[in-house]
């Protein structure tokens, strides 16, 4: 997890076009050591001296070390650690040389974790017991005195293939995920001074690894932007995950961020990789971060200070190193006034705060947008060939775009759905009967596009607060949260 670095001159903060330093307000923490990366080797054998060389030799290959000296601590080691291989002998006090209870401790092992590599040790070069080990779920077997060369050789195989493993079914759930949140990596298209200085700051900051708090009105584009310093960080390879943890009920919040084992609930019937997982090496984009509840806060703090966490069900301590970027429409400095977010999970997301202008801010970027939209959205219907007139082009300058780059993104889906020939005319923009710039325009809207002004009235008034929103409008939660997914207006709590 990337910390707040000490800084001798300041956080820097972006305003429209103007970059500014200010001092921190409260005093850096000072920063907690990387996560060890060492592959993790649980060494099981009732002799200490066994264990002792065992550790002297693995540690010397960069392996870190964990030992028990009996069944019982292998069970407690493995329910409280995160263990790539476990080598362990067969033999313990019960007798020297049936294996049975080293057979015992396997199945209960791989009762626990069936992806876990066991290789299994003993003094008797039993053929019929390694035999019978391997059926029961080890993977390989040495017999003692061990040859230091092939045990270094056999663990370095079985902790490729755990590697090789985990990355399958990371992957396999990143997909999942990546269907399921678009995945796509949008085009950002800016010219205006504004967003250049945008720009300008992103690529000064997105390198280093600092975590990013993004702020801006509705639909100004802050998953673009954070997609944006992930292209931008020097390694756009690793992962991009991103969550709307606003949106996440009490109920999945930790299963969805942290993970959950296999029986850790009713319906969980497989382990499950949390975003934090996912996203570890990578950046995990906490959209809506403003409208999350203090007590998921507590629990995000804990992992940003720790880098650790433990998935739902489980008493395994996780370790990550995830970069996080973080964005809301909300003033967070007034939040925490009021005691709705914690002010010292702010200033471990906002190391850097990047601030979107709103696009009636940043009009010499309308026509650029606009192209690209009405672009992507005909090969999109198929209707590749289509054109913005000069009469569209005035009225898309003209109007105040209250919903911001997202507006105008739905207003040229609309045009080009409403157009008849291969030119989309101010008319097909809709934009005088869909303007939302006061309630003398009401009577030239449609039943819709007044309940979308209401709705988007509503939660500006309440600083994107759901419930309230909810309240003000003479709604259930569950029915305003329908609507707002129905009209495309994202975010809240």
């Amino acid at each position: 997890m990337h910390s707040p670095s000490p800084r001798a001159s300041g956080r820097v903060l972006c305003f429209g076009a103007a970059v500014t330093e200010i001092a921190p307000a409260i005093p850096e923490s000072a920063p907690r050591p990387e996560p060890d990366s060492r592959p993790r080797i649980l060494v099981a054998d009732d002799q200490a001296d066994v264990l002792e060389a065992l550790r002297l030799l693995l540690k010397r290959d960069g392996y870190a070390v964990l030992t028990a000296q009996s069944p019982a601590g292998v069970l407690a080691m493995l329910e409280a650690e995160d263990v790539d291989v476990l080598l362990m002998d067969l033999n313990y006090a019960r007798d020297t040389t049936s294996g049975r209870e080293g057979l015992d401790l396997l199945a209960r092992v791989r009762q626990m974790d069936a992806a876990l590599p066991v290789v299994v040790m003993t003094a008797w070069g039993s053929v019929e017991g390694a035999v019978e080990a391997i059926r029961g779920g080890a993977r390989d077997y040495v017999q003692k005195p061990w040859d230091n060369t092939r045990l270094l050789t056999l663990l370095r195989t079985q902790l490729e293939l755990r590697r090789a493993l985990k990355r399958s079914k990371r992957l396999e759930q990143e997909n999942t995920h990546l269907r399921k949140s678009g995945g796509e990596r949008p085009s950002f298209l800016a010219e205006s001074r504004a967003m250049q200085a945008v720009r300008r700051l992103v690529e000064r900051v997105a390198p280093s690894g600092a975590n990013i708090l993004i702020t801006g009105e509705h639909g100004t584009g802050k998953e673009v932007m954070a997609r944006w310093i992930h292209a931008a960080s020097g390694r756009p390879e690793s992962p991009f995950v991103a969550v709307n943890s606003g949106g996440l009920s009490e109920g999945v919040f930790e299963s969805e961020l942290f993970g959950h084992v296999k029986g850790a609930f009713t319906d969980a019937k497989t382990d499950r990789i949390g975003c934090f997982e996912l996203a570890d090496g990578g950046i995990l984009f906490l959209d809506e971060i403003g409208n999350m509840p203090l007590t998921q806060q507590a629990k995000l703090l804990r992992v940003l200070q720790t880098g650790e966490l433990h998935p739902v069900g489980s008493s395994k301590v996780r370790r990550v190193s995830v970069r996080v970027v973080a964005a809301t429409n909300a003033d967070l400095s007034k939040a925490v006034a009021e005691g709705r977010f914690r002010e010292d999970l702010l200033y471990r997301l906002n190391t850097v705060e990047v601030q979107l202008p709103p696009l009636r801010d940043r009009r010499e970027d309308i026509p650029l947008l606009a192209a690209h939209f009405l672009a992507e959205q005909g090969r999109r219907y198929g209707r590749p060939a289509m054109r913005l007139s000069q009469g569209a082009l005035e009225a898309l300058m003209s109007y105040g775009w209250p919903g911001n780059v997202r507006e105008l993104e739905h207003a040229v889906e609309r045009a080009l759905l409403m157009a008849s020939g291969e030119e989309v005319t101010a008319e097909d923009l809709l934009l005088r009967r869909a303007s939302r710039e006061g309630p003398s325009r009401l009577e030239e809207m449609t039943l819709e596009e007044v309940e979308r002004y209401l709705i988007d009235r509503a939660l500006t008034r309440y600083e994107g607060n759901v419930s309230d929103a909810a309240k003000a409008l003479g709604l259930s939660r569950s029915a305003l949260y329908r609507r707002m997914q129905y009209y495309g207006i994202k975010g809240a709590r």
